[in-house]
């Protein structure tokens, strides 16, 4: 009995405390090592203390509070951490003071970890609240913000959390990768918005430029093509005189979507996002970069053009050639490429190239300006000698109002995707401008070739379509209702088929398709019996009347013409005791005869009583598919 008590008991107990978790630290009232806070609203978040798998060493972290899988997506004090694992660190604490300063300590009480908060903060009371949105805000009474965690990212990026700058706050927004999966320490593989020119997302691994997103165009990045295929994502970037930053938002609340930096990708560092399905308990994988060979940055030199679907990779713009082709030859492009022949802006006489599907060159050097259209644009480029290039920057803008970036000297990382990116207009002599275009060029020509192509090809099948369908619903109402067989009956005369003996008689020539539908394709229950001649088919032509079809066996060695000129002997022989020949048909090999149907049978069947056998026949014209 007691020790139902001592359940029932703990059972009230833990209850209570789910119901009164807290979500907020006050000045005497810290986060204890054994204890956590869970975000209000729908819970989607716990902060807390954890020790990652093979470390000794305690952090304060966020994770989903939903997800089954401790997924750390942000760390305080990953520079600082409390020694020891978090099993003896129950009495480490994270705390706020009353002028707003957040700190770690370990069990002795000793700061490992501060964050000062920001100057004019620190009226009255302050407060550390964990948001729904996993935001932990540092606030005074007035509700000033001293200090918060989405102004720090770690190497995950989740709803709401940006990347970028905030001139504002001066807080630089940067993911960087743990140094391994059990230090979450800072390593040196960083992804920042490159704030200068157009400003653009860089992953660098210390010195190194390892993947570079492109400029956003007004819709999405013009390095990342797949953004264009999520649903229920929600992309947001801005810049402005306050800020420029990369955020997004999930539509849908079921849905929990991460993008996360590490070290581990064969250049050095990969961007990765994750979306976790819960029918399934696991994460999953579904975009990340650098993906191919022309992810890498400046794969093909100044000037040269990277392909991933091309063989080699790497080509240099119409009007350039490579600066080295023995280099070229073996592969190593990084000296890139050179002009064939030099641009003469002073006589005015330089152009543009049209290059499509373009992740436009880096722009850190670029200049962009938001009020100009594509048109000034071009005149302004045309009239600058140290222009090189030019494009659209925001495409999400008002026709003649999006915008131009214009770019001087050597075009760093270009590439093109088979149907994604913008169009780029590059700067050529005019002798250059008649030059045969680049594979790169020459792709995207054939793509709107074969676009075209296919366009036509749909509008003949349609218009031939078309009018089939209307001969057939014609000859359909002429016979009242419609069949498989339907055919047309030919006004053509013997004299048509290249004899000259029908001169005088308009004996008609059946096409076989009539034929066949009047027989239903030669069918076994409609065969009458077979001679000497070949087998005999009952058929009943569209307009009603019944005829006997006499099919010439394919043992007959009889050719067209002996064929024609007995057509005509017989033609010439009607008498009214004679069954009447009204036509015949000449296909390929087929040759028939189209007699009227005689409804009693002949005079031998009551004679001698013949039992016909069935056979099948085989329809060499047209193919027997058709039937």
């Amino acid at each position: 009995m007691a020790s139902h008590q001592l359940l029932l008991f703990q059972l009230l107990l833990l209850l209570s405390s789910a119901s009164h978790a807290r979500d907020t630290i006050s000045p005497g009232q810290p986060l204890r090592g054994n204890d956590t806070l869970v975000s209000p609203g729908a819970g989607s978040y716990v902060l807390g203390f954890f020790t990652p798998p093979g470390s000794n060493n305690t952090y304060v972290g966020l994770w989903y509070a939903k997800v089954p899988v401790r997924t750390v997506v942000w760390v305080a004090n990953r520079a600082d951490p409390v020694p020891g694992p978090v099993e003896r660190n129950a009495r480490a604490t994270l705390s706020v003071s009353a002028d707003c300063t957040l700190s770690v300590a370990d069990a002795n009480s000793t700061v490992v970890w501060s964050a000062p908060p920001a100057p004019g903060a620190g009226a009255g009371r302050c407060t550390a609240r964990l948001l729904d949105s996993g935001n932990l805000v540092v606030s005074d009474a007035s509700g000033h913000v001293a200090w918060q965690g989405f102004d720090h990212p770690t190497d995950t990026l989740i709803p709401g959390m940006r990347v970028g700058m905030d001139f504002g706050t001066g807080a630089n927004m940067t993911l960087t990768a743990w140094t391994s999966p059990s230090d979450p320490s800072p390593g040196p593989v960083v992804a920042v918005m490159d704030t200068t020119g157009d400003p653009e997302v860089f992953i660098w691994n210390g010195a190194e430029k390892v993947w570079r997103s492109g400029p956003w165009d007004g819709l999405q990045f013009t390095g990342v093509p797949d953004t264009a295929t999520y649903m229920g994502f929600n992309f947001s970037f801005v810049n402005s005189a306050k800020e420029v930053s990369y955020s997004f938002q999930v539509a849908n609340s079921s849905i929990v979507s991460r993008l996360t930096l590490n070290s581990t990708g064969a250049a050095g560092g990969l961007l990765q996002r994750w979306t976790w399905v819960w029918a399934a308990g696991a994460w999953n994988m579904y975009w990340y970069a650098p993906k191919d060979q022309c992810d890498a940055v400046n794969q093909c030199g100044p000037n040269g053009v990277c392909d991933p679907n091309s063989l080699p990779v790497c080509e240099c713009l119409r009007g350039f050639a490579p600066r080295s082709p023995e280099a070229w030859a073996l592969r190593d492009n990084r000296g890139g490429c050179a002009r064939a022949t030099p641009l003469d802006c002073g006589n005015g006489t330089d152009g543009f190239a049209l290059m499509a599907h373009a992740k436009v060159p880096d722009t850190t050097a670029a200049v962009v300006d938001y009020r100009a259209g594509l048109a000034e644009c071009a005149q302004r480029c045309q009239r600058n000698c140290s222009c090189t290039a030019y494009a659209n920057a925001n495409l999400s803008g008002a026709p003649g109002h999006r915008g131009c970036v214009m770019w001087g000297g050597a075009l760093e990382d270009l590439r093109v995707f088979p149907n994604f990116g913008q169009d780029l207009y590059v700067r050529l002599a005019a002798a250059d401008l008649d030059a045969a275009p680049s594979k790169s060029e020459k792709k995207a020509h054939v793509i709107i070739a074969v676009a075209v192509s296919i366009c036509a090809l749909a509008a003949i099948i349609a218009l031939v379509g078309f009018f089939w369908w209307r001969r057939k619903r014609t000859r359909a109402r002429q016979s009242g209702a419609p069949s498989k067989w339907s055919g047309v009956l030919h006004s053509r005369t013997l004299t048509s088929e290249g004899t000259s003996h029908g001169a005088d008689l308009d004996l008609p020539i059946y096409d076989l398709e009539t034929i066949a539908e009047a027989t239903q394709g030669f069918s076994a229950d409609n065969k009458l019996g077979e001679g000497g001649y070949g087998p005999v088919y009952k058929g009943t032509l569209e307009d009603g009347q019944e005829i006997a079809v006499k099919t010439l066996s394919q043992a007959s060695t009889q050719g067209p013409d002996e064929f024609k000129n007995e057509v005509m002997l017989i033609a010439k022989l009607q008498h009214r005791n004679l069954v009447r020949l009204i036509g015949c048909c000449i296909c390929g090999q087929e040759k028939i005869l189209i007699y009227e149907y005689m409804a009693n049978k002949s005079l031998d069947f009551f004679l001698f009583g013949t039992h016909l056998t069935s056979v099948s026949i085989k329809v060499p014209c047209p193919p027997k598919n058709r039937y």
